[in-house]
């Protein structure tokens, strides 16, 4: 995520590209999932799309608001397509969509750091110093792709200052013990890395005989000396050959002009439409964030620019998705690291908060209209129905198929999918 001036200015951030071996040096020995899984779900397409708004949303300027009390800040509740539900103001369009939508208020994270509330949220448990769990887009990678897609399994599209399409990158870490196939494609603003395109002086038979070549060295090479740095190397070039080969569907411009009116010209838009033709290419995990919600200053303003964006492109995502009979296949999550402070402070920003706030859901698997879980009357604290991480990592497998009880086997040692302390929230499945 990118730097804000409003921001806590904790390490968080500050966008790490990780050195690529560094990473992989930390992996460990690779383990491998159950092979059953993806093939029972090969024929249903599941995807999982993840909308992170970065730093920390507020719920209360979102999907749980607080109108007329000492913490509610300056917006309304409006009406929603269904009845009894509200949400704020800022919102309108995604409010028309609610049916879609299921919301999840009762969640209590339990910590407000931005670095563990971001791997708490994405893999479902707690940190754990003696081992690293994988994040919900390796884990959906692993369990619902397929080898022989062409393009990687787990994208990240993450916004850029500089408005260029940078280096992709990695994200050894997040695939932990599902080794680097599974690993995320982390894409500068949404466009193919300049430096995978082929010099305009090498012959595309060149460049095929050079990668025959590279491939032979590196096969031979594996023989007699290969580990988890060297094996994922060899990984990431092969998901940049992938990557290179589509390069076309990075290309948002060949979408009919009326539809990316719909999503938005800015980043944001343009982003999640991309995120669509990445799932209808093939790719099993898309990740989108908008940054930066970390509003410790003057939230009301800076929600309501950023909102503003949200609101439009992620409606027209849910009708994109439902016109093109994909909705039903694909899981849509709003989530962050953490939720914002009910309590105001004297720069009218809300702070870091982790012990009552929301996700929402909507598409493959959920029922839309839900609404799990209360929180008080000022939103201080949960009181209903109050699940935790684990909870929603259940409920995200539960709605793509993936029975969360199984077990990945790294190094024939048993680990659940998902943390067997918690169990699917009943109630926002169809």
């Amino acid at each position: 995520m990118l730097s804000a001036p409003y921001a806590c200015h904790s390490a968080d951030h500050a966008l790490s590209r990780r050195a690529f071996l560094g990473a992989a040096a930390a992996l460990g020995p690779v383990g491998f999932a159950s092979r059953g899984a993806g093939a029972e779900l090969k024929k249903s397409q599941k995807r999982v799309m993840v909308i992170y708004l970065a730093g920390g949303a507020s719920q209360l300027e979102t999907w749980d608001p607080k109108p007329g009390t000492d913490t509610g800040g300056p917006f309304a509740a409006i009406p929603t397509a269904v009845p009894g539900t509200h949400i704020c103001e800022l919102l309108p369009h995604t409010a028309k969509q609610m049916k879609r939508i299921a919301l999840v208020r009762g969640l209590n994270s339990q910590n407000p750091d931005h670095g563990i509330g971001n791997t708490t949220m994405l893999t479902g448990r707690k940190p754990d110093p003696a081992i690293t769990y994988p994040h919900i887009g390796a884990v959906s990678a692993r369990l619902l792709g397929s080898d022989e897609n062409a393009l990687p399994g787990n994208i990240h599209i993450f916004p850029s200052r500089s408005g260029g399409g940078g280096a992709a990158f990695a994200n050894l870490a997040e695939s932990a013990f599902l080794g680097p196939r599974c690993a995320s494609v982390s894409v500068a603003d949404g466009k193919p890395p300049t430096e995978l395109m082929r010099p305009a002086t090498l012959t595309e038979e060149a460049d095929l005989q050079r990668e025959a070549l590279r491939a032979k060295l590196t096969k031979d090479f594996a023989k007699s000396r290969r580990s988890a740095a060297t094996e994922a190397y060899a990984e990431s070039f092969d998901q940049a050959e992938r990557v290179f080969r589509r390069a076309e569907v990075f290309d948002v411009s060949k979408e009919p002009p009326k539809l990316a009116e719909k999503y938005g010209k800015h980043d944001f838009g343009r982003h999640l439409l991309l995120g669509r033709r990445l799932l209808e290419s093939g790719v099993t995990y898309v990740k989108v964030s908008h940054s930066n919600y970390d509003t410790h200053h003057e939230n009301f303003d800076f929600h309501i620019e950023q909102l503003g964006e949200f609101d439009r492109s992620f409606s027209a995502l849910l009708d994109d998705l439902a016109e093109r009979g994909m909705l039903e296949t694909t899981l849509v999550i709003v989530m962050s690291e953490m939720g914002r402070t009910p309590k105001i402070n004297e720069k009218y920003g809300r702070d870091h908060w982790s012990k009552a706030w929301s996700v929402a859901l909507a598409g493959c698997g959920i029922k839309g209209g839900a609404v799990v879980g209360k929180t008080s009357a000022n939103g201080m604290e949960v009181t209903d129905r109050e699940v935790y991480s684990g909870h929603l990592f259940h409920t995200y497998l539960k709605a793509v198929g993936i029975n969360p009880e199984k077990n990945f086997y790294p190094n024939e040692r048993p680990i659940p999918y998902a943390d067997p302390k918690a169990s699917a929230i009943g109630e926002v499945l169809a």
